[in-house]
């Protein structure tokens, strides 16, 4: 039919459920973000992109992603809106995630990170038990907060962050947010292991597990993966994952969709 409408599955109006990645796409997005609202830092969305920074280094949080694919034969404006607001705001390096390919970006400052897989578990199989000898709690208070945000700047490690300091990573607001889940694993009274877990726009994300090297080996990992997704059993399970735990993500029945491209920018 002449001037029908054929949709790209990207269009701004689009509803966010129209595909998984589309879900995921927004999940991401809002996930980015919870760190720069608690702290009243900067945050944007656009039709293209959304995108927080919180002017010093934060790891992977001052991050845009793009919430449709680059347009392949003019992705000049909305790079040029990316790069205009991080570059002249603050320190820390900025990244840039896209679930497509990307033109290569070098020549505008970009440094390549990766094409990290994006893999996907639907609802149905149990998850693997604890292990004993390690017990988890869910974060709910600042003292489990602040356990959980060391591992993660020390285990991971996120070198920017170091030496660790109280809200470093996340500040305490973001408790306030049921929206993010996160869980710290303990040997004795020692923690060890955290995950975290991003629910929103119909999917649960798996993001940011981490064991200190010296506990690791011991089925942590898998143990507290599965303690996240037993908190949405309903849900499908979304996450980016390193080529390094896609094996044992695989092994929990995560299935790989596709490989995102992921960027940083030093400023």
């Amino acid at each position: 039919m002449t001037g029908e409408h054929l949709t790209d599955g990207w269009e701004p109006d689009l509803p966010v459920a129209d595909t998984l990645l589309r879900q995921y796409v927004f999940n991401l997005a809002a996930f980015n973000e919870i760190p720069a609202v608690a702290a009243g830092a900067r945050v944007i969305r656009t039709d293209e992109f959304a995108a927080a920074d919180l002017g010093r280094p934060a790891a992977m949080h001052n991050a845009a992603t793009l919430l449709r694919p680059l347009p392949y034969d003019r992705p000049g404006a909305t790079l040029d809106a990316v790069e205009g607001f991080f570059d002249g705001q603050g320190t820390g390096e900025a990244y840039l995630w896209s679930a497509w390919p990307t033109p290569d970006l070098r020549s505008r400052g970009w440094v390549l990170e990766g094409h990290p897989p994006l893999l996907v578990r639907v609802p149905g199989r149990p998850p693997p038990p604890v292990p004993a000898g390690l017990r988890v709690e869910r974060v709910t208070g600042v003292e489990g907060l602040r356990d959980w945000e060391r591992i993660a700047v020390d285990g991971f490690p996120y070198r920017d962050l170091q030496p660790w300091r109280p809200g470093v990573l996340l500040g305490e607001p973001v408790l306030d947010d049921q929206r993010l889940r996160l869980w710290v694993g303990y040997e004795g009274d020692r923690p060890v292991c955290m995950g975290t877990l991003f629910v929103a726009f119909g999917v649960a994300a798996v993001s940011l597990g981490v064991t200190l090297p010296e506990a690791r080996r011991r089925g942590y990992w898998a143990a507290m993966a599965g303690v996240r997704l037993a908190d949405e059993p309903g849900l499908p399970a979304v996450g980016v994952f390193s080529d390094m735990s896609r094996s044992p993500a695989e092994a929990l029945g995560f299935r790989p969709v596709t490989r995102c491209t992921l960027w940083h920018r030093p400023r």
